[in-house]
């Protein structure tokens, strides 16, 4: 069990690495995006960070050095005055949002910071795998010998290497990531609110605190905690239909949540873009260019999901910024260079890793035969629909034959894609295509894709929406929240403009809130699930309920080098592979419903599934099978007791560890 003391000490250390990157980054930054320099730096500089240890990675360099660049400017800058009291003066808020929002999500984990359940022991997997070796691509600690280039891993990396970085144990950097993504997301979001807004700047990070309205329906039918989270994301039939603050809740740091900072990042550079562009001189613009370019091509590599929308909107961003070039403030001698550079530069960018990259990827694009029905779509969806048709009421009433939109997709079964469609349509009539409209029209846009196509995976018959309602239900979210409150701003802006509240009363609203922050965590219902709490290490619960399992993870997690171990299999979400998700440390096989997905139906998984088994119970096979698959230790305890009968060749096999029931073997080199 790691003290309370190694987990305060990883904590500051970890937040001290982001500052130190921020920091740096800030200077070269500042004339290109002014005032949003400060809060812009702290996702980017963990990107380029993140970029740079990768590639240390690949040439099999140490990936700490990849801080080095970033003290360098530190150094620099500070040697030239730069870092100036006036400057930090005028900064504290962003400071404040990071932090602020850095300590509510940390407080969340400590309440509920098992590795246990969902895809928790994946995701940690990963992690330890990384921060065990940080070579690229690593290994997966579930297919001895393969490596995690099945899977986009990249944000994972990103986190591992920040860990490495700090000195912070996988356990507890496990319960660090989320804190980190909300924080990174939640300053990105204020930024937009600070970039469009006079009043209310605020509103756009509530996209990371909303929760859809089945949430609600959820809680007045009297469900308990668990219920209402669950249910609130298994609304629309055989799909799942997760939000931010569900994810963060449950406290899975998957790739799906681990990107939302990406995407808020890449929404306000979109926005900024369409917004300054035409005033930026033309070293800023080629800052900006690689900034998006730079973000856009992480994305492939912490969930590819998002670039099948982002990119478009990169192209639609580039193609307007070139329409509007003739009525620029500054001359751009390049206006296309958004829509034609950016993303051959984005791609540069993370070449070797897209060639790397082996996954199964989607076989194609179907029609959907059973859209969502019109109830469950409104009560995932229904806050941002009400909100769009609110915003364009007007273009309606003007305009009536615009509700003719809804006709097609009524007569055709797809009625919920039609509610989406008519703000749609009204938006893109409009021609204004302010920044605020092109991601709203891009959200409603996704939305409309997914009730009527879906991307053809693995999932099977049932599930055949599953994965694409999922993931990019996700991404309308954050588009739709953002246009969503930026519009809702610019309202309360207009009819409270005569009245603005007494000094007093904001600063006391503003206590308020930060008070709620970080009293909240307190007041939500358990959710531990019986595994408990109040620590920020993630593997705490094993020492309790495991003990000669957490003890042999100790152990093997101290062994150097690259070894190989055997362990029971018995499935995917559940207390199996347990040894391989704690350490990192690869087994010939775990979790197979997982390997299956990411390898396909060709890599042997069932025969490594029968292979592990004929380990155990056929002492004459044993040998054999120990030295083909490379295996160095072999775990033996209650579950590999339970799950076989036991058998082993002890001709082969040395004990090297035994405590509380879980015993490890050293396998003997095999004679000549």
């Amino acid at each position: 069990m790691i003290s309370p003391a190694a987990q305060a000490a990883g904590l500051i250390l970890w937040l001290l690495v982001l500052k130190v990157l921020q920091v740096a980054l800030w200077p070269t930054l500042s004339n290109t995006f002014g005032r949003f320099a400060y809060p812009v730096s702290y996702p980017l500089s963990f990107l380029l960070f993140g970029g740079i240890s990768w590639y240390l990675g690949l040439v099999r360099l140490p990936v700490q050095a990849a801080v080095i660049p970033f003290l360098l400017i530190i150094g620099y800058y500070a040697a030239t005055g730069w870092y100036t009291r006036e400057r930090f003066a005028g900064v504290w808020k962003w400071d404040a949002a990071f932090l602020l929002c850095f300590v509510f999500m940390t407080e969340i984990r400590f309440f509920n910071p098992m590795i246990s359940y969902a895809e928790k022991f994946m995701d940690h997997a990963f992690l330890a795998s990384v921060m065990r070796l940080p070579v690229v691509a690593p290994a997966d600690p579930w297919f001895a010998g393969g490596t995690l280039g099945v899977y986009y891993y990249l944000g994972h990396w990103m986190m591992g290497v920040t860990g490495i970085l700090s000195g912070t144990p996988s356990p507890v950097a496990f319960n660090l990531m989320l804190p980190t993504v909300f924080a990174n997301a939640a300053v990105s979001l204020y930024a937009v609110g600070h970039l469009f807004l006079t009043r209310f700047r605020a509103l756009p990070v509530a996209a990371l605190f909303l929760a859809n309205p089945s949430f609600f329906v959820q809680a007045a039918m009297g469900a308990d905690a668990h219920g209402i989270l669950w249910n609130s994301t298994r609304t629309i039939t055989n799909t799942i239909n997760e939000y931010p603050l569900f994810s963060f809740l449950w406290g899975d740091p998957h790739a799906h949540v681990l990107s939302l900072f990406v995407q808020a990042l890449f929404i306000f550079l979109m926005l900024y873009i369409l917004k300054e562009w035409g005033n930026l001189p033309e070293r800023s613009r080629w800052i900006c260019l690689g900034a998006a370019a730079l973000t856009l091509g992480v994305m492939p590599g912490t969930n590819s999901w998002d670039v099948l929308i982002y990119a478009p909107l990169l192209l639609a961003v580039g193609a307007l910024v070139w329409y509007q070039a003739k009525d620029a403030a500054v001359p751009d001698p390049y206006p296309w260079r958004l829509f034609l550079v950016c993303p051959i530069v984005s791609i540069l960018a993370f070449a070797p890793y897209y060639l790397m990259l082996t996954t199964q990827g989607i076989a194609g694009i179907g029609i959907v035969p059973t859209p969502s029905s019109v109830p469950e779509f409104m009560l995932v969806y229904g806050f941002f629909i009400v909100v769009f048709w609110c915003a364009t009421l007007r273009d309606i009433r003007e305009t009536p034959c615009l509700l003719l939109v809804l006709v097609p997709f009524v007569l055709t079964g797809y009625t919920a894609a039609g509610l989406a469609a008519v703000p749609l349509v009204a938006l893109l009539l409009r021609r204004t295509f302010r920044p605020a409209e092109v991601i709203t029209i891009f959200g409603l846009a996704v939305l409309i894709f997914t009730e009527l196509f879906y991307f053809i995976d693995s999932m099977g018959d049932v599930y055949y929406r599953m994965n694409t309602v999922f993931k990019l239900g996700l991404v309308a979210w954050m588009m739709m929240s953002t246009g969503a409150f930026l519009w809702l701003g610019e309202w309360l802006t207009q009819h409270l403009k005569d009245r603005s509240a007494p000094t007093w009363a904001v600063r006391a609203g503003a206590g308020a809130i930060v008070l709620l922050l970080i009293c909240a965590p307190v007041l939500i219902p358990d959710l531990t699930y019986g595994y408990g709490g109040k620590t920020l290490d993630g593997l705490a619960w094993v020492d309790n309920s495991h003990p000669g399992d957490a003890a042999a993870v100790a152990y093997l997690s101290a062994l150097p080098g690259n070894v190989t171990i055997v362990e029971a299999e018995g499935g995917d979400y559940a207390y199996f592979s347990r040894i391989s998700s704690f350490t990192g440390i690869p087994a010939i096989i775990g979790m197979p419903f997982h390997e299956m997905m990411w390898r396909g139906y060709d890599a042997g998984v069932s025969q490594r599934m029968a292979d592990v088994r004929m380990i155990y119970e056929d002492p004459t096979r044993s040998p054999s099978l120990l030295a083909t698959y490379g295996v160095d230790y072999l775990v033996r305890g209650d579950t590999e007791n339970e799950h076989y009968t036991v058998q082993l060749p002890e001709d082969v096999l040395e004990e090297v560890f035994s405590e509380n029931g879980t015993t490890i073997y050293r396998v003997l080199p095999r004679s000549a």
